[in-house]
């Protein structure tokens, strides 16, 4: 003989709960459109709308944007490799920086990040110390380094950071790092603190030295912090300007000219021909930041992953 038993299983309160958030009367899901239909308004016209007006507008010859005078197609772009030594010279002369860049800020910042993270007296007010550069604009932190590295090098050298290209370059660098390794430090700090205890203590109670535990434990560990740091460090260096224009502004003759202000140049200082050019300078700068930003995002991801 059988019996058939007819159990009802009655949802758990966690899922009916989530039921209802999906429900019409969550109010984040009546309202979202709200909040966020503004934003999108202002990404759309603000920056998709003049990209996009950009592209085009480096396919023709033009001295405003309603003004535009002829389609040129790709003349533009061969111009400005072509006809304009200074681009190609600004390219190379940011690759080599933001390379720079990216190994001295990130090891400097790392290393404050782990001198912080000791528990030593008054860490809590060198962390101010250190982020606080950050705050400041790159207009004034350009003409403060220039009145110190002019001062160094006129009393020990009889000459000023636009006498010569290295001046100009290690200058760059060393504002750069000034201005970036506070705000990197406490990203890096953040990512440290999350490191479980316990497994620095496991690591150690094995017979790891400092060292190992270091490069075994925890950069493994920080590796998301690593992405970060490595983006915005590569992002900041690449898309330089305001330093750049207030430290050297391209002095001597050109030689330590960075590309965003090469860019500017090409429209500000030549007559209106050369605006198209600008123009299109300024679509492969695009470019060129977007491709190596996503092959450092991708290559850094994936070392995470691995670990």
């Amino acid at each position: 003989m059988c019996f058939k038993v007819k159990v009802e299983v009655k949802n758990p309160r966690w899922l009916i709960m989530g039921e209802d958030m999906k429900t019409e009367n969550n109010p984040i899901k009546k309202y979202f459109p709200v909040f966020v239909l503004p934003t999108l308004l202002c990404f759309v016209m603000f920056f998709v709308v003049p990209f996009l007006m950009g592209i085009g507008l480096s396919f023709t010859k033009f001295t405003t944007v309603t003004d535009i005078t002829d389609f040129v197609g790709f003349k533009n772009y061969v111009k400005a490799f072509t006809a304009d030594n200074d681009f190609l010279h600004a390219l190379g002369f940011t690759s080599l920086f933001t390379i720079v860049s990216i190994v001295t800020v990130n090891v400097l910042a790392f290393a404050l990040a782990l001198l912080l993270t000791k528990g030593i007296k008054g860490t809590n007010f060198f962390r101010s110390v250190f982020f606080m550069p950050n705050l400041i604009g790159g207009i004034v932190l350009g003409y403060i380094w220039n009145l110190l590295i002019n001062g160094v090098l006129q009393h020990y050298f009889g000459e000023d950071i636009t006498f010569k290209t290295q001046y100009g370059f290690f200058g760059l660098v060393i504002l750069t790092n000034w201005q970036l390794i506070g705000y990197m430090m406490v990203i890096y700090i953040a990512g440290l603190q999350n490191i479980p205890g316990d497994l620095i203590e496991a690591a150690s109670i094995d017979g790891a030295s400092p060292l190992r535990v270091l490069f075994q434990v925890k950069i493994p560990m920080v590796m998301p912090s690593i992405t970060i740091c490595m983006f915005l460090t590569l992002s900041n260096s690449f898309k330089m300007f305001d330093q750049n224009l207030a430290l050297t502004a391209g002095a001597p003759e050109n030689t330590t000219e960075m590309l965003a202000l090469n860019i500017y140049k090409t429209f500000y200082n030549r007559n209106a021909s050369w605006h198209g050019v600008a123009q299109a300078k300024a679509v492969m700068f695009f470019i060129i930041v977007a491709v190596i930003a996503f092959i450092q995002l991708r290559l850094t991801n994936k070392k995470e992953i691995e670990q």
